[in-house]
């Protein structure tokens, strides 16, 4: 059970999910900078 697990961990792809991560940052950051802006009366 263990060793299936340790297993799983090795097959996983890092660099697809830190690459995915980075995405969703990114995506995020967007209207969050937007929304900031807007609600501190900031000028673009």
């Amino acid at each position: 059970m263990y060793l299936a697990f340790l297993d799983f961990i090795g097959n996983i792809d890092w660099v697809l999910i830190a690459q995915l991560t980075m995405l969703a940052a990114v995506v995020i950051a967007g209207p969050v900078v937007i929304f900031a802006l807007y609600a501190l009366r900031g000028d673009l």
